[in-house]
């Protein structure tokens, strides 16, 4: 075969050059046996969950030694998603009505996958694919037979696949992993989210003829940085390859030299580059990659772990934890970010035909007032000593800020009248994340401390695009001229009234953005741990005066391909190699 190329879409940088492994995941038949008695197939059903529960158990420690807390996180989800009691009357209900118990498990968590479709969030993007990976691994249970799909994987190589559950994706040697390939999936998929943490590179969302026409051990090529994948490479593209590979190896010496200096431009404006995280194990991976403190630590795991609300002492304990890791760096806490998509199990929330756009965030916390008073007492509480920062997500006016700070306000007189110590100067921000918050940007930043931009939802939000739809996963474009306009205009709204903007989407973390945002004005950049040394070093390639003239023209180009092109010009001017030449 002649060297052939496919475009899909960048999930994790770096390049990787091997043979392909075609992966085909185990198939599993369900029995078509007579049941036994229900309360004997129910005994299966709670033997195989205990049995899901320690290899989760076993996946998580395996993962945390190669990533941080959060990312193994993922399988705790998985472990809460096989303890859920919902699944557990699911399949009973269909054990009664005469099923067998695979037959059960199978129906009970495509049915509860099937409610969770189309639903999405910024974090637990995936809870569908999350719900038919346990099923899945309840059903191999009960078949008895163990997952060997990925053992005849011999060689190091670039795993090739149609999809790849977390699972799958966690499944795979280390060492025998040097890229993913798949034909399904966007940016927020778990193939994309464990790749970057995992530092593999990976293209998704490659479409179905590019998979069909890839065979094991084929030679090929995947650039996760430019979404490029080749096959039956010739010697010539083989060879420039490689030396873009070198060229980078050898920036990313001088990258990590950078990190743990204070990020600053050329011209000596400084900026700060801090983390994204959810618990104080990954706020210590955040410090050791060179944070400059936390733009978004996500709480949601608090509230997700348990059966029941967290009390106030476990959210003061969690909260100290994580402000201590980070020794005194600032800590940006985004109040509970929860809705229909993951809800957890001891809040009621009615059926939405969009929970993304219904009952979520500071709409909920506004509604359940002792919720949200609980979580900003035990933040106020922790924060004493520390440099901490409150930021409530969801926030599309002023009516909704001015609730939120009117609570904010309650609590502090409570904590006075109860003679509890409390942290008395506590920033207070919004996100924004809509295109409502940005036409609003002026007003709200008279009644708040600094905006954070969340572009994952913002770009969603303004190009009505489903990010976790295959079908329109390729139209989902941070960079789209629409999107950067209204950055700008946040930025500018901020600065207008003396405040600071900061950003704590995906699109801070991405080279091909940052000397556009900087250029912008834009004074945080919150990102996965390990984007951060590299950020650092590339905001010191330029001026302000050049970030801002590289700005000016991405903000008058019209189309996403005319900015992406600049900024692959712009980024190999300083050194960052783009095989714009690929064929």
């Amino acid at each position: 075969m002649s060297e052939h190329a496919f475009t899909g879409i960048a999930a994790a940088a770096g390049i990787a050059s091997g043979p392909a492994f075609t992966y085909r995941p185990l198939k599993l038949e369900v029995p078509t046996r007579s049941p036994g008695p229900v309360d004997q197939e129910l005994a299966r059903f709670d033997a195989a969950c205990e049995q899901a529960a320690r290899e989760l158990e076993a996946i998580k420690a395996s993962v945390l030694e190669r990533a941080n807390a959060e990312t193994a996180a993922i399988f705790e989800a998985h472990a809460m998603i096989a303890a859920d009691p919902m699944l557990r009357d699911a399949v009973k209900a269909r054990l009664e009505a005469g099923q067998n118990v695979e037959a059960a498990v199978v129906d009970g968590s495509n049915e509860m996958a099937a409610m969770l479709a189309g639903m999405e969030d910024e974090y637990f993007a995936a809870r569908e694919a999350d719900m038919r990976d346990v099923g899945r691994r309840l059903l191999r249970i009960l078949l008895g037979v163990a997952d060997t799909s990925a053992d005849s994987l011999q060689q190091p190589s670039i795993i090739v696949a149609q999809d790849l559950t977390p699972s799958d994706t966690a499944g795979f040697r280390h060492e025998m992993t040097l890229g993913f390939c798949t034909a399904a999936g966007g940016l927020t998929s778990h193939t994309a989210i464990l790749a970057r943490t995992l530092g593999i590179p990976a293209v998704v969302g490659l479409g179905k003829e590019a998979l069909e026409q890839i065979q094991d051990e084929m030679p090929m090529i995947l650039d996760g940085s430019e979404g490029k994948v080749i096959l039956s490479p010739s010697a010539d593209t083989l060879e420039r390859y490689q030396a873009i590979r070198a060229e980078r190896d050898a920036r990313m010496v001088m990258v990590e030299a950078r990190a743990l200096r204070k990020a600053m431009t050329a011209d000596g404006r400084a900026v700060e580059v801090g983390a994204n995280i959810g618990d104080a194990d990954s706020a210590r991976d955040a410090v050791q990659h060179g944070a400059e403190g936390v733009g978004l630590l996500r709480t949601e795991f608090l509230y997700l772990q348990d059966t029941q609300s967290p009390s106030e002492e476990k959210q003061v304990a969690a909260y100290r934890r994580v402000f201590e890791a980070m020794e005194g760096r600032p800590v940006i806490v985004r109040t509970l970010d929860i809705g229909g998509d993951k809800p957890p199990s001891y809040l009621t929330f009615d059926a939405e035909m969009n929970p993304f756009l219904g009952w979520r965030a500071i709409r909920i916390c506004l509604d359940d007032v002792p919720l949200f008073k609980t979580q900003l007492r035990a933040i106020l509480r922790a924060a004493i000593g520390h440099r901490v920062l409150i930021m409530y997500p969801m926030i599309g006016g002023i009516d909704e800020l001015r609730a939120a700070n009117g609570i904010l306000a309650e609590v502090r007189t409570e904590l006075e009248l109860e003679k509890l110590d409390y942290a008395q100067d506590v920033p207070v921000g919004i996100m924004v994340e809509t295109p409502a918050a940005v036409a609003m940007a002026d007003a709200l930043a008279e009644e708040c401390d600094f905006f954070s931009i969340g572009t994952n939802d913002l770009t969603q939000y303004t190009l009505a695009i489903d990010r976790t739809n295959e079908r329109v996963a390729k139209l989902y474009q941070p960079l789209h001229p629409a999107v950067l306009r209204l950055i700008k205009q946040t930025i500018d709204a901020s600065h207008r009234h003396g405040k600071w903007t900061g950003m704590c989407g995906e699109l801070a973390g991405m080279p091909k953005a940052i000397p556009i945002l900087l250029g912008m004005g834009l004074d945080e950049f919150s990102m996965v741990p390990l984007a951060i040394p590299e950020a650092k070093w590339l905001i010191g390639q330029f001026t302000h005066a050049d970030a801002k003239r590289i700005a000016d023209e991405a903000l008058n180009l019209r189309t996403t391909a005319e900015i992406e092109q600049l900024m692959s010009q712009v980024l190999g001017e300083v050194g960052v190699p783009a095989p714009s030449g690929a064929p």
